[in-house]
């Protein structure tokens, strides 16, 4: 029996925790949060990063433990010069100032589908191709500077090992950058000089199972990964599963066997941690949905929204909401505004307006879904990620509406769990343990276990209520 730890830094914190190499159980965890000014800068410090990592794992948190993995926030930008010193500040999350420098390199590549076909995803704001457009148009200064580029868990997983001249990143990484294709496994060199203007260093993409190193005292460093590929791998997900993360915004992932193209941008085509793929389908509008209908109610908090629905029944007296609060991009109507439709004087309650905020936020979902579904992604489980998923009006309607198995995994970080899980992967493959086709097989997430049974039936109705409604009113938009 060994120990082993995985490293999560998300936007706001590092998480650490110390599991057994076998079962994975939770043997110990540290948390620190980042030392930044203000909610979430858009330009951070990665020193940043490092202090907070090392005030988790104070305490002697990590001694005994023999393998580390690294999970971080994906689609932060370190540009760093010849020397490995930072040339700026990396720039992270879904930075706005970027919108612009998105919409220039699909043009300049020749459109949407030219980039899906190239590297499986459309420019967006947060991605780092995207960055460093933006950095070439408006600090060309560092531009130039910038030698060798890296992301959070690279520079990581870079640092832990002491700045070694090998430099690496994982599929998963790699996948989120607008210029390395799952599909091919390769760097396109030529949308990178397309966006920064010039060639720059990127880090050798290895295996799920290896290395990146060992530190000078013997610490084997995995591959490391992002965020979603590290939580998917710590839920345990495999082929059936999909993931409903329900944020202010919703996406659904799932595993499957092979990256898909998606001329239309509605599919990113990221890796995951394991050699499989991870296709995602995002929608704008999912708890906003649920906290806008809350306050247009007067209601102190979606617990509250919840109980209220649960008054209502399904369909919501033939209430629906398209929930397209934000615009939408899944179908693609980025300047569109939300519709409620069958209002009549029975429909004109409290509790039916609840329930069909709850069941259009759900179709939304559902929509997503049906976009892997029409490429040939299977889908029997639905795990549903994120506070709301805990809401009764959530369970109550999800398995119906998704015609799936629903699984609400307990609260816990699993992206640092899919980070520990790698490095045991690792550990064990460079023992001679493991097969490095083959990751370790660790206890699933403690979860409640939800079948859409009898309501199946009365589910489907109320998605093809709300299909109609779209259809009537955004028709021929969405074409999954």
């Amino acid at each position: 029996m060994g120990i082993v730890a995985g490293l999560d830094s998300s936007p706001d914190f590092t998480r650490i925790v110390v599991c057994d190499t076998d079962t994975g159980a939770v043997l110990r965890q540290g948390y620190a949060p980042h030392p930044v000014d203000g909610d979430r800068p858009a330009d951070v410090d990665p020193q940043a990063w490092l202090l907070s990592l090392g005030e988790a794992a104070g305490g002697g948190l990590l001694e005994g433990v023999q393998a580390i993995g690294v999970s971080a926030q994906q689609n932060a930008l370190i540009p760093l010069d010849a020397q490995g010193n930072t040339v700026r500040p990396a720039m992270v999350g879904a930075d706005r100032r970027t919108q612009v420098a998105a919409a220039d390199l699909i043009d300049a590549l020749g459109g949407r589908e030219a980039w899906a076909q190239a590297v499986g995803c459309v420019p967006q704001a947060a991605q780092p191709v995207t960055k460093l457009r933006w950095l070439a148009k408006n600090e060309p200064d560092a531009a130039l500077r910038a030698a060798i580029l890296m992301q959070a868990h690279d520079w990581l997983v870079w640092q832990l090992l002491g700045r070694p001249v090998r430099r690496t990143t994982d599929r998963g990484g790699a996948s989120g950058t607008g210029y390395w294709s799952a599909a091919t496994g390769n760097y396109r060199t030529d949308l990178l000089e397309l966006a920064l203007g010039h060639q720059a260093m990127l880090p050798e993409v290895i295996g799920p199972a290896e290395a990146a190193g060992t530190t000078p005292e013997g610490l084997l460093i995995s591959a490391g990964t992002g965020e979603t590929m590290a939580a998917a791998f710590g839920l345990g997900i495999g082929l059936g599963d999909a993931v409903v993360s329900l944020g202010a915004s919703g996406s659904v992932m799932a595993v499957h066997p092979e990256a898909l193209v998606d001329g239309t941008g509605m599919i990113t085509a990221l890796a995951d941690a394991t050699g499989m793929h991870l296709p995602v389908v995002t929608t704008l509008n999912a708890v906003r949905t649920l906290r806008g209908t809350a306050e247009l109610l007067g209601l102190p908090d979606l617990e509250s929204l919840s109980d209220l629905a649960m008054k209502s029944t399904p369909g919501a007296h033939g209430l629906v909401l398209l929930p397209y609060l934000e615009g939408e991009r899944t179908p693609n109507l980025p300047h569109t505004a939300g519709t409620l439709a069958g209002l009549r004087r029975e429909s004109m309650k409290a509790e039916h307006l609840a329930r069909a905020a709850f069941e259009g936020m759900l179709c939304g979902l559902a929509d997503a879904l049906d976009v892997l579904r029409g490429r040939g992604v299977e889908v029997r489980r639905v795990f549903l990620l994120g506070a709301a998923a805990e809401l009764t009006a959530v369970q109550a309607a999800a398995p119906a509406l998704f015609g799936a198995q629903v699984v609400v995994p307990q609260p816990a970080d699993y992206a640092a769990i899919g980070a520990a899980r790698q490095a045991a992967w690792a550990l064990g493959a460079s023992q001679g343990t493991l097969d490095p086709r083959t990751p370790p097989a660790w206890q699933g997430a403690a979860a409640q276990v939800l079948e859409p049974g009898d309501e199946l039936a009365v589910g489907q109705a109320v998605r093809q209520q709300y299909v109609s409604v779209r259809e009537q009113t955004h028709p021929g938009a969405f074409r999954p």
